[in-house]
């Protein structure tokens, strides 16, 4: 079986060669502490607070998605969205009023976007 081949680290302007993504001295430094805050309220979509109560309550009451809908098309929703991101509040977790419908398209988007933005911020 052969392996990877030696690829340029990612982070711009570094030639350390690597087998994938970012060499030693450019890996993200607070990957680790991020993965493991978040870990704690991940495991919340497993509830059945969630998957019994809150997310199929909230598909019911809005069936299409609303991100579709501005623009006029009309889109089955298959995900419920935190409007405003949670990042582990209990009480935005739970907050009905802070749930959208969305297709998976659309609840995918402003995820990345929402990603996006968080790194530019990190950045600054």
């Amino acid at each position: 079986m052969t392996s990877k081949p030696l690829r340029p680290c990612l982070h711009p302007g570094c030639r350390e060669l690597v087998r994938c993504g970012y060499c030693d001295k450019h890996r993200p430094k607070d990957s680790a502490r991020r993965s493991t805050e978040s870990r704690r309220w991940r495991g919340w979509y497993s509830l059945p607070i969630w998957t019994d109560n809150l997310r199929p309550a909230q598909l019911l009451r809005e069936r299409w998605c609303r991100e579709c809908a501005r623009h006029g098309v009309r889109t089955r929703a298959t995900d419920v969205d935190h409007i405003e991101p949670h990042n582990g509040d209990w009480e935005k977790f739970t907050d009905r009023s802070n749930l959208q419908s969305l297709c998976h398209s659309c609840h995918s988007a402003k995820t990345i976007a929402e990603s996006r933005a968080k790194g530019k911020a990190r950045r600054r």
